[in-house]
């Protein structure tokens, strides 16, 4: 029986636009011409990871911690007021809970993010294990969060599927060697690293459990 562990950014909740409107909002505050573009180059990383990636191209990005905590909680209070749970993430995760199996959530995402989302989407009791690459020496595209993610579980990487929607996350989880199906985030058009992953879905209005667990 296989355990499905959830990325959560883009994948069970609208939130990607959330995090691009928070860091340009706030790398223009400290004086980056931030674009949509820049901001895709990061996708599926921890926030702290993206500021020090950006902190190489623009030295005067000096306060890391500080303004990693300020687009966190730029992206909480969108959460708050304009969070939705994606198409067909309701039904796949009771599904899969009538189905009786082990779901868990291992996002890049503080925990701070984590449970307004959970808070928001209701959707925590669903989830056996939470975990974030916060206490992670790396995050994505790393695998740590994953490996971790099944340790405490008490299942064998082979054991696991992966449900993500970025280059960065579909990385982790293949470097994990769990099988991962990619959902990318829309209106994301058609890239060849797409086809590293074990299975492309375009929404999870798409899951099929028997299908996804036989792949």
């Amino acid at each position: 029986m296989k355990v499905h562990i959830f990325d959560m950014d883009g994948l069970l909740i609208n939130s990607e636009p959330f995090w691009r409107q928070a860091e340009i909002i706030i790398f223009t505050k400290y004086g980056i011409e931030f674009t949509e573009d820049m901001c895709i180059e990061t996708v599926g990383m921890r926030i702290d990871e993206v500021v020090l990636y950006w902190q190489s191209v623009f030295p005067i990005l000096t306060e890391v911690a500080k303004i990693a905590s300020e687009i966190q909680n730029e992206v909480i209070r969108l959460i708050k007021i304009r969070g939705y749970a994606l198409p067909g993430v309701l039904d796949t995760l009771n599904t899969l809970k009538d189905k009786k199996r082990i779901c868990a959530l291992a996002s890049s995402s503080n925990l701070k993010v984590i449970i307004a989302v959970l808070e928001r989407l209701h959707i925590a009791e669903y989830f056996t294990v939470i975990h974030s690459a916060e206490f992670e020496k790396h995050g994505k595209p790393y695998p740590d969060v994953f490996l971790s993610t099944a340790s405490k579980l008490g299942v064998h990487p082979s054991e696991c599927i992966v449900y993500e929607d970025s280059k960065n996350g579909m990385l982790a989880g293949l470097a994990a060697n769990m099988n991962v199906i990619l959902i990318p985030e829309h209106p994301e058009k058609q890239q060849d690293w797409f086809s590293k992953a074990t299975m492309q879905l375009n929404s999870l209005l798409e899951f099929d459990l028997k299908q996804i667990e036989n792949s």
